[in-house]
């Protein structure tokens, strides 16, 4: 990770800002500003201005016509010599840039000098668009709240946010400061004993300064605001990284935990000269892509019941071929869904007319674990899949116990994947590949995939619909090739791609390499 780290770090952070970055801060109201006072604790504000009162006279120089309040308690860390971490943002449009210096005080504004220069993707943004409530440059009138622990109000301010900013700093050869912005649901920072705050740590641009910073002295600044009112909430104190936890796999999209206890407190209402109005539909994708604490906590109490057959409500039944039924289901016994690999399949147990004791069978899940619940999709054939397609209906209860199997992908893995389905084999690949879509829109990384499915007709074809969506979803990382060994009346190039089955000859023609999975009847494999 180190190697890839400084790697990373030699192509895409600079002692200089690119033309576009000055430019970008040239058209900001606002400006995240980080700093360290003199007794070591980190503030994380805001600074604003009209569009235009950031300048960049030059590629290493940033002027900003604005300081911080005296109320405000980053001011004092914001001194000649100081070094400072500076966060453009965009809300209305989800850009951002960043950049760490040193200050100078310049007329009544300051200049930044730039010691790192960088940009950040746009993941984790809600947006809002802006106006101003009153001039910026007025001095704050209101009533300065020093608090010893959070109050109702602060609390409140909390576990509602979907958005706060977090300065933190290390000093090694020279101090540098870095202030960074994170996003999630509302109430993705949980608020427990004494007042800690545990936050999960999201997929993003993996440069760990905000981490690593913290690993190093474990200080940080924590800014949260009211869009709507003005009102700052800011906080100093001692934050701990957690990377082994049953927290982090219990919440979705976390890859790790973070806390902060603050040490000190101090509130600000409507202080800020700047208010926002939510866009309509304007949560961030990526934030819906993450889970949150009552959930989280669902999995949590649902993995204490592994070892249990437990009863499952069945919510949906679609068909989905002519002789494909999918049934949706999920916990009746109050605790959550066990998380699942990609891949993996579900036991059920059931009790049949004339059976003398339960029937266990084993089906594959066709979700993938982000969807949060699950779905088995059974072919009729057998007498337990008949009893499933002709007897059950939605309210309908099975048993189920904890997702089990081996055959699993790794959506990390970089070389293409290649699955290759025949019949109801498609139901694990589905799984797959749903996974893979995923985890590749969650980290903007996708893995390239090959899906190859075969069916006898265009009836007997499951899950067309669903894998033309994926297809659209995948933003050309999947190749789908859909085969019919009988395509009778169905169009070529229209239903199908191609005719017959799927065999060395096709597989020689469609991919560039010979490895693969495949997933079918015996004849097919």
């Amino acid at each position: 990770m180190a190697e890839r780290m400084a790697d990373v770090g030699q192509r895409v952070i600079r002692d200089y800002m690119p033309d576009q970055h000055r430019d970008f801060y040239a058209q900001l109201p606002f400006i995240v500003a980080g700093s360290v006072d003199a007794q070591g604790d980190a503030w994380a504000t805001l600074l604003k201005g009209q569009p235009g009162f950031i300048f960049s006279p030059n590629a290493t120089t940033l002027d900003i016509a604005a300081r911080p309040d005296t109320s405000d308690p980053a001011a004092a860390g914001m001194t000649d010599g100081a070094p400072v971490g500076l966060l453009g943002i965009e809300l209305h449009t989800r850009r951002r840039n960043r950049m760490n210096g040193v200050l100078t005080a310049i007329g009544g504004g300051l200049r930044v000098q730039v010691d790192q220069s960088f940009g950040n993707c746009p993941r984790y943004i809600q947006l809002r668009d802006f106006r101003f409530d009153h001039a910026p440059g007025r001095a704050y009138q209101g009533e300065v709240e020093t608090l010893s622990t959070l109050d109702d109000a602060a609390r409140t301010a909390i576990r509602h946010a979907d958005t706060f900013y977090v300065t933190t700093y290390a000093d090694q050869a020279r101090r540098q400061v870095d202030v960074s912005h994170r996003g999630g649901k509302p109430g993705f920072v949980r608020i427990g004993a004494d007042d800690v705050l545990t936050i999960p740590d999201f997929n993003g641009n993996l440069f760990f300064s905000t981490l690593g910073n913290i690993v190093l002295n474990g200080k940080a600044g924590l800014l949260f605001i009211d869009y709507a009112s003005g009102d700052v909430l800011q906080m100093s104190g001692d934050a701990t990284v957690i990377t082994d936890s049953a927290e982090i796999a219990a919440f979705q999209g976390a890859e790790r935990l973070w806390r902060f206890s603050a040490r000190r407190i101090v509130r600000r209402r409507a202080a800020l000269a700047l208010r926002w109005t939510d866009q309509p539909d304007g949560v961030s994708p990526a934030s819906l892509m993450t889970g949150d604490w009552p959930s989280a906590s669902e999995r949590l109490q649902a993995q204490q019941l592994a070892a249990q057959w437990r009863p499952s409500r069945i919510t949906q039944i679609v068909d989905k071929s002519a002789h494909i039924c999918s049934f949706h289901l999920t916990p009746d016994d109050g605790a959550g869904v066990l998380p699942h690999l990609a891949g993996q399949h579900l036991p059920i147990r059931r009790m049949l007319p004339g059976n003398a004791k339960p029937l266990i069978r084993q089906y594959s899940l066709s979700v993938a674990p982000s969807d949060g619940y699950y779905r088995i999709s059974v072919k009729r054939e057998g007498a337990v899949s008949q009893y499933l397609h002709d007897a059950l209906r939605v309210g309908d209860r099975l048993e189920v116990r904890a997702p089990a199997g081996d055959f699993t992908i790794d959506a990390n893995e970089t070389r293409p994947a290649v699955l290759l389905a025949a019949g109801v084999g498609i139901t694990p690949l589905l799984a797959m590949l749903r996974h893979l879509i995923y985890e590749g829109r969650r980290k903007r990384r996708m893995r390239p995939v090959y899906l190859l499915q075969s069916a006898r007709n265009l009836a007997e074809r499951p899950f067309a619909r669903e894998l033309d969506a994926l297809l659209a979803a995948s933003e050309g990382a999947l190749k789908l090739v859909r085969v019919l060994s009988q395509p009778g009346e169905a169009e070529a190039g229209v239903d199908y791609d191609v005719a017959g089955r799927i065999d060395m000859a096709l597989l020689s023609q469609v991919l560039p390499f010979n490895d693969y999975d495949l997933c079918g009847p015996p004849s097919f494999t």
